[in-house]
């Protein structure tokens, strides 16, 4: 059973129906293979976004990619300790023209590459945009702040863009790391972070401090701000399960609840 047979057209049609509003902001989290067979592939489904958001609308995706790490904590799978110190001399830099994603999915790996979509220059947690607020969303994306302030997720935040879970759940949903960064819980700590990226032209290994990410309960999460804010509306694209919110309203939600239950 291969679903539905989609198109461009018919996604168009179901993001509309949904709630997505011509001329706004959107950041979105994807699966490709749950809206079913889609005609054209993921291109098809970037172009149903672009439709839906018309001329004047703004699309973004988090273009991740986490190989360019240090392998020292690698675990899926793990590398030998005696390999660490040739990667962290020989991985090639981090390119945003170039570098693909990790685990992302088939459409913010297409979308990086498309036409006039500008990508962050951060190595691990770069984001892409294409729009009028595409350049706002991606310049400035500081090395030792991957998803906070002074990320794209933050510019996010300023626009009051809108969040799209596209057959993916509540753990795929990247702003409830900008509520990370605002909330305050006991064992939040920083740590290091290593990639290579490049500076003045030369490449170097680069360390930096940041927040130590946990998303292990952002499921739950979730469901919490689904049932007491009713502010998800909840569809379906195609085959898949869709979920449209407003991005202050959930990041706003993520920090009180992240302070109130994480420990």
């Amino acid at each position: 059973m291969v679903g539905p047979l989609v198109s461009t057209a018919s996604l168009t049609a179901d993001l509309r129906a949904l709630g997505i509003r011509p001329g706004t902001t959107l950041v979105v989290h994807s699966s490709l293979s749950s809206l079913g067979w889609v005609i054209g592939d993921a291109p098809a489904v970037i172009a149903a976004l672009t439709d839906a958001l018309g001329p004047d609308g703004t699309l973004a995706m988090p273009t991740h990619s986490g190989g360019l790490s240090d392998p020292a904590n690698w675990v899926a799978p793990p590398v030998p300790i005696e390999w660490h110190s040739r990667i962290r001399a020989e991985m090639p830099p981090y390119d945003p023209a170039i570098t693909p994603t990790r685990i992302m999915g088939a459409i913010p790996e297409s979308f990086r590459s498309h036409p006039d979509v500008r990508r962050s220059a951060h190595p691990r947690q770069s984001f892409a945009a294409r729009g009028p607020q595409a350049a706002f969303i991606t310049d400035d994306h500081a090395l030792d702040c991957a998803m906070g302030e002074r990320s794209p997720l933050g510019r996010l935040y300023d626009l009051d863009a809108d969040v799209l879970l596209l057959g993916v759940d509540h753990d795929r949903n990247t702003s409830m790391h900008l509520a990370e960064y605002r909330a305050h819980w006991p064992s939040k700590r920083s740590t290091t972070f290593g990639s290579p990226v490049m500076i003045d032209g030369a490449r170097r290994w680069l360390e930096v401090e940041d927040l130590d990410f946990d998303d292990s309960d952002f499921a739950r999460l979730g469901e919490d701000f689904e049932r007491d804010t009713e502010a998800a509306l909840i569809g379906r694209v195609g085959a898949a399960s869709a979920r449209l919110m407003r991005q202050r309203v959930l990041v706003d939600y993520a920090v009180d609840w992240i302070g109130r239950f994480r420990r």
